[in-house]
C-alpha cells in the first residue's frame, strides 16, 4: 500500500513590481501569476508589489520573475519564507521598502530628465508650426527631424504601453497617446514624402473644405505638445504614487540600534539583532526602551505615546512591562526581554501598516475605464470612415483625409491634460495652503467619505498639558497654591510638573525630591511640599479633585507641611478651531467618531467641548483596537476618513479609506496618509476636503468637455466635412479649455487661514 503523499508547505516571497501604469497592469500580472500550478499571487498597483505564495516543487522564484517580465513588466524580489524573523529581519523589511522606493525614484528621475528635453526641443517646433512668419526655408524639415525625436524617445513610454496591451487585448491611457501621435505623426511624413508639404517654400495654409485641401498639412507640434504634457502628468503622478510605503521603513528606523546587555554582572552593548528573550538590559533616561519586557529593578516615567496617544508618560517600577521604541523620561531601569524581532509590539505595528495597505484597492481610473470602450470604438470608426468614403465613390486623399481627421479629433491630448493639469494646479495650490495631496485616488475617496474619525490627542487637543483650574484650601489663595507647586515642580522635567510651573514667578525649592508613583516634595521657604497624589485628607477639596478627574482632567493635590492646600486640575486642551471645524465637517456630510487612547471621562469632556456626540466616541484603544474601531465603520457600510498625527495612528490611517495626518505628527503617520496637513490644526483637514473635491469636480468637468467635442465633431469628421487641420485646431482648443479651467483652482481659498 502506498502512503499518500504529503502536501509541500508553500513558500512565500514578496516581488517589487515596476512598469505598471494603471490598475489593469496589476490585474494582468496577477491573472499571469495564477495561471502558474500551485501558486497564489496577489497584486497590489499602489505599493507596486507581488504577494505570492508557491510551490517549490512547482515553480521558483526566478520562473515567477520571468511571468511577470513576460507580461511586459519588471520584477525583482524583495522578501522571502527564510529570511531572518528577528530585528534583523525588521531591517530587511526596511530595505525591502527602501528598494521599491529608489525603483520609483529612479523611475520618476528619467521622466524628469525627458520631459525637460522634451520641452526644450517641442517648443522651437511649436511656435514655428504656429507662427506663419516665423517659417523659414525647410522649417518643416527641421520640425520633422526634431519631432522624430521626440516621438521615438520620449514618447517610447507610452508607446511600448501601448504594444504591452494590445498583446493582450486591453486599452489604457497609454492607448489612447500612442494613437494619437501615432496618427499625427504618420500623416506628417505621408504629408511630407507624398504631398506638398516637404516642398522648399512651403507655408501651411488653411482649406476648410477638405476634399480640397493638398497634402500638406503636417501635425507635428501636435505630437510633440501631446508627449511632453503627458510626460509631464506621469511624472508627476509616479513622484505622488505609493509614498505610504514608506511607513514602514519609517516604523521599523525608530526602534532601538543597540542595548545595554548585563552579561556576567557587567553592561555589553550589543546591536539589538543579538538581544535573546531572557536577555537583561540596562535603559537610562534619555534613552529607548530596546524590546518588549518587564521592569526587575528601578522605577522611571516611560513616554508610550507613539502606542497610546497619552500626552502623559506611565509610571513603571519593578514588575511592570514596557514596550521597545518607547522613551525612558527619568530613572534608571533595568529590563528583562519577554519578546523579540517579529514578536514585539513594534514590529507587529509595522504588520498592521504592511497588512493596511496592502488591503486597500487603488481606485480604478475614470479614463483608463472609458478608454477600453472609446479607443476600438475610435479606431472603427475612421476604418469605417474610409470604406464608406471610397465605397461611394470618393477619392483616395478625401477618404483618406476624412479618416485621418477621425483619429485626429480624437487625439487624446485633451483628455490626457483633464487629469494631470488639475491635479497639478490643485495640488500645488494645496502645497502653498500646507495641503500634501498624494495623488488622484485620495480625490476620489474625499468625494465618497461620509465619517470621519479623529484622533484626539495632537488632532482635536493640543497634546500639551495646561492648568485649568486652581481651587485652594481655606486660608490659601489660587495664587499662593500655584506658586508653592510651581517650586518643586520647576524642578521635574515630568509633563504635569512642566504644565504647572509654566509661566509661574515662584521662589526656589531646595532637597527636591521625585517620589515614584506619588509626585514630588521639597522644601520652599523652610516649609515640606507635596505635589501629586494625595497623601492626606482632602476635606473640602476632595470635590474639586474628583470634578477634574470626572471632566477629563488630572488632578494632583498640593500639601504643605502635612496638611492640603489645594487642588490642581491639569488637562490636555482643545485646539482653538477645532469645535468650528468640525461643524463644517458635518456641514459636509460627515459624521464625526472621536477615537483616543485616553481614559473615558477625557474623551467625553473633549468631545462634548467640539460637538460630538458621546455615542460617537471610542476611548481607552491601544494602534490594534483603533485598526479594529476604523475597520468596524467600514464594515458598517461606511466610507471613514481618519485624521491623527501619531505613531500610534499611522495603520488605522492606512486602514481608512482616506488618512489625513498632521504635518506636527510623526514621520511614519505622514507617510501612511492620503493626505499631509501642515498647519496641524483640525481645519485644514475642513479645507483638505474642499479642495480635493473641487479638483475632482473640475476633472471630471474636464474630461466631460475633452469627450463632448469629441462626440459632437467625430461625426462631422466622418462624414468629410472637418479638415484634418481644423481638427488639429478644435483639439488644441479643447486642450486650452482644459488647462483654462484647471487654472481656476488657484483661486481657491482656505476658510481656516493658516
Amino acid at each position: 500500500m502506498t502512503a499518500p503523499e504529503t502536501p509541500t508547505a508553500l513558500q512565500h516571497i514578496e516581488l517589487g513590481v515596476t512598469g505598471m501604469t494603471c490598475t489593469s497592469c496589476s490585474s494582468r500580472v496577477q491573472r499571469k501569476l495564477n495561471k502558474m500550478d500551485g501558486v497564489e499571487a496577489s497584486v497590489n498597483f499602489s505599493t507596486e508589489t507581488a504577494t505570492v505564495d508557491y510551490d517549490p516543487e512547482k515553480a521558483t522564484p526566478d520562473e515567477l520573475i520571468d511571468i511577470v517580465r513576460g507580461a511586459g513588466y519588471d520584477a525583482f524580489q524583495l522578501a522571502h519564507e527564510g529570511q531572518p524573523d528577528n530585528a534583523e529581519g525588521q531591517e530587511a523589511g526596511g530595505s525591502q521598502q527602501a528598494s521599491i522606493s529608489d525603483a520609483r525614484e529612479a523611475e520618476a528621475e528619467r521622466l524628469k530628465r525627458t520631459t525637460i528635453w522634451a520641452a526644450l526641443v517641442s517648443l522651437p517646433v511649436t511656435l514655428v508650426s504656429m507662427i506663419p512668419a516665423w517659417q523659414f526655408t525647410y522649417w518643416q524639415w527641421a520640425a520633422f527631424a526634431a519631432t522624430t525625436l521626440v516621438y521615438f524617445a520620449a514618447g517610447s513610454v507610452f508607446h511600448r504601453a501601448a504594444l504591452t496591451n494590445l498583446r493582450h487585448g486591453s486599452f489604457t491611457m497609454d492607448t489612447l497617446i500612442s494613437l494619437g501621435t501615432t496618427a499625427a505623426y504618420v500623416w506628417s511624413i505621408y504629408a511630407l514624402f507624398f504631398g506638398n508639404a516637404g516642398e522648399t517654400s512651403m507655408v501651411m495654409e488653411m482649406s476648410l473644405n477638405p476634399a480640397q485641401a493638398g497634402m500638406d498639412e503636417i501635425y507635428l507640434e501636435t505630437v510633440c505638445v501631446v508627449i511632453t504634457f503627458l510626460l509631464l502628468g506621469r511624472w508627476f503622478e509616479t513622484k505622488a504614487k505609493g509614498q505610504s510605503s514608506e511607513a514602514l521603513r519609517e516604523l521599523l528606523d525608530m526602534g532601538a540600534k543597540d542595548a545595554a546587555v548585563l552579561r556576567d554582572g557587567k553592561e555589553v552593548r550589543v546591536p539589538i539583532a543579538q538581544v535573546v528573550v531572557g536577555d537583561r538590559f540596562v535603559v537610562r533616561p534619555g534613552e529607548k526602551v530596546a524590546t518588549d519586557g518587564r521592569v526587575v529593578s528601578g522605577h522611571s516615567a516611560i513616554d508610550a505615546s507613539m502606542l497610546t496617544g497619552e500626552s502623559v508618560p506611565v509610571e513603571v517600577a519593578e514588575g511592570d512591562s514596557v514596550t521597545g521604541a518607547t522613551l525612558n523620561t527619568s530613572g534608571r531601569i533595568v529590563v528583562e526581554a519577554t519578546r523579540v524581532g517579529s514578536d514585539t509590539t513594534l514590529a507587529q505595528m509595522g504588520k498592521l501598516v504592511r497588512d493596511a495597505q496592502s488591503g486597500q484597492a487603488p481606485v480604478q481610473r475614470l479614463v483608463d475605464r472609458i478608454a477600453q470602450v472609446f479607443v476600438p470604438t475610435v479606431i472603427g470608426i475612421s476604418l469605417l470612415t474610409l470604406i464608406v468614403h471610397l465605397a461611394i465613390g470618393h477619392g483616395v486623399a478625401h477618404a483618406f483625409t476624412a479618416a485621418v481627421a477621425v483619429l485626429i479629433i480624437a487625439c487624446p491630448c485633451a483628455l490626457g491634460l483633464a487629469t494631470p493639469t488639475a491635479i497639478l494646479v490643485g495640488t500645488g495650490r494645496g502645497a502653498q495652503m500646507g495641503l500634501l495631496i498624494k495623488g488622484p485616488e485620495v480625490l476620489e475617496s474625499t468625494r465618497q467619505v461620509d465619517t470621519i474619525v479623529l484622533d484626539k490627542t495632537g488632532t482635536v487637543t493640543s497634546g500639551e498639558m495646561q492648568v485649568i483650574a486652581v481651587t485652594p484650601a481655606d486660608g490659601w489663595t489660587a495664587e499662593g497654591v500655584h506658586a508653592v507647586a510651581a517650586s518643586v515642580e520647576k524642578q521635574s522635567e515630568h509633563p504635569i510638573a512642566r504644565a504647572i510651573a509654566a509661566g509661574v514667578d515662584a521662589p526656589e525649592a531646595t532637597d527636591f525630591e521625585n517620589e515614584p508613583g506619588i509626585g514630588a516634595k521639597a522644601l520652599v521657604d523652610g516649609a515640606l511640599v507635596r505635589v501629586g497624589r494625595p497623601q492626606t485628607e482632602l476635606g473640602a477639596l476632595r470635590q474639586a479633585f474628583d470634578d477634574a478627574e470626572a471632566a477629563g482632567g488630572t488632578a494632583v493635590a498640593v500639601e504643605v507641611d502635612g496638611k492640603a492646600a489645594g487642588v490642581i486640575a491639569v488637562r490636555d486642551t482643545v485646539k482653538e478651531d477645532s469645535a468650528a471645524a468640525i461643524a463644517r465637517l458635518k456641514e459636509l456630510g460627515l459624521r464625526p467618531h472621536l477615537l483616543t487612547g485616553d481614559n473615558e471621562g477625557a474623551a467625553l469632556a473633549t468631545a462634548r467641548e467640539v460637538g460630538i456626540d458621546p455615542a460617537d466616541v471610542t476611548a481607552g484603544v491601544l494602534p490594534e483596537d483603533k485598526v479594529d474601531v476604523v475597520q468596524a465603520l467600514k464594515d458598517q457600510g461606511r466610507n471613514v476618513a481618519m485624521v491623527g498625527d501619531g505613531v500610534n495612528d499611522a495603520a488605522a490611517l492606512a486602514t481608512a479609506d482616506l488618512g489625513m495626518a498632521m504635518g506636527a505628527g510623526s514621520d511614519v503617520a505622514i507617510e501612511a496618509s492620503d493626505i499631509t496637513l501642515m498647519h496641524d490644526r483640525l481645519g485644514s483637514a475642513v479645507d483638505a476636503i474642499r479642495l480635493s473635491r473641487k479638483t475632482l469636480k473640475t476633472i471630471k468637468g474636464n474630461l466631460f468637455w475633452a469627450f463632448a467635442y469629441n462626440v459632437i465633431l467625430i461625426p462631422v469628421a466622418a462624414i468629410g466635412l472637418l479638415n484634418p487641420m481644423l481638427a488639429g485646431i478644435a483639439m488644441a482648443f479643447s486642450s486650452v479649455f482644459v488647462v483654462t479651467n484647471s487654472l481656476r483652482l488657484r483661486g481657491f481659498q482656505a476658510e481656516f487661514a493658516g
